[in-house]
């Protein structure tokens, strides 16, 4: 799942995620929660919603750190990752291992990329650490390129193919039409989508971008609220080789998630505060 912007983006969340595994028969979710706390970071109270709505492991990217007082759940917490390409010392981990719900160990991974980003260590040479960490019996692995320019994830991905499961981006905001998978075995997309506000601008409302652009005027970028999607990608991987076998594009709006709410019979926006 794409990144989740804001309290639109926990909301929809929160409806359709639980009728979305159901319909699907989704057996692990992962999601970029870095801009989920008022379009900024992430919060420890805001993490735990999210796991509560339906979310197994939580990617982040370049505004992990945004809200201080999440550095305590990356510290602790075994679901949720920093970039692997951060230095040791930054608060996090480099990877996580999840239990999917058929039983299958799952080793997940958030990269950084460099185009246009701020200025981070190799990411290949990262990768290349990280996965030979993963013991050899982990083969379903699943990458978060979180990275500005299609070029550089396409560089990332191809770099991966046959390497891990599926190479999937975030960070633009933008999905892409490019989902396939890879001569080695690797599921690939240059970015997933947003999930939250598509009546905006990357999940801002639109006058205050347009305004600020216009003027150079400081103006607070608030987060919209209108038109909420869920932007992701659903990877079938064969559990004993670690290859994918199936992409696809998911878009779910809010007419979809209303009729995903129903399949659930889940109470409105359940644990969204």
């Amino acid at each position: 799942m794409g990144d989740i912007v804001g309290k639109p983006g926990r909301r929809i969340v929160a409806q359709a995620l639980p009728g979305l595994r159901q319909r699907e028969n989704l057996d692990l979710v992962i999601a970029n929660a870095e801009n989920a706390a008022d379009g900024s970071g992430i919060t420890p109270k805001i993490y735990r919603e999210l796991l509560a709505a339906g979310i197994d492991c939580i990617t982040l990217g370049d505004h992990i750190y945004r809200r201080f007082e999440i550095t305590s759940v990356l510290e602790s917490e075994t679901n949720i990752v920093k970039p692997v390409n951060y230095p040791d010392e930054a608060p996090g981990r480099s990877w996580a291992l999840v239990k999917a719900a058929n039983g299958v160990s799952v080793a997940v991974i958030s990269v950084m990329g460099r185009v246009y980003m701020r200025p981070v260590d190799c990411p290949f040479k990262a990768l290349d650490r990280v996965l030979a960490e993963i013991p050899a019996e982990v083969k379903v692995r699943i990458v978060d390129i979180h990275a500005e320019a299609t070029s550089d994830k396409q560089v990332i991905g191809r770099y991966l193919d046959g390497r891990v499961s599926a190479a999937l981006g975030t960070h633009t905001h933008v999905p892409t039409a490019d989902e396939q998978i890879f001569p080695g075995g690797t599921a690939f997309q240059c970015d997933v989508g947003m999930t939250g506000p598509y009546e905006s601008i990357l999940g801002r409302k639109i006058d205050r971008v347009t305004h600020a652009t216009i003027t150079f005027r400081p103006t607070p970028f608030q987060v919209a609220t209108d038109d909420r999607r869920i932007g992701g990608a659903i990877v079938d991987v064969d559990p004993d080789s670690g290859t994918a076998t199936a992409i696809k594009r998911v878009m779910i709006d809010e007419q979809e998630a209303a009729e995903l709410q129903a399949l659930s019979e889940l109470p409105n926006n359940a644990a969204v505060i």
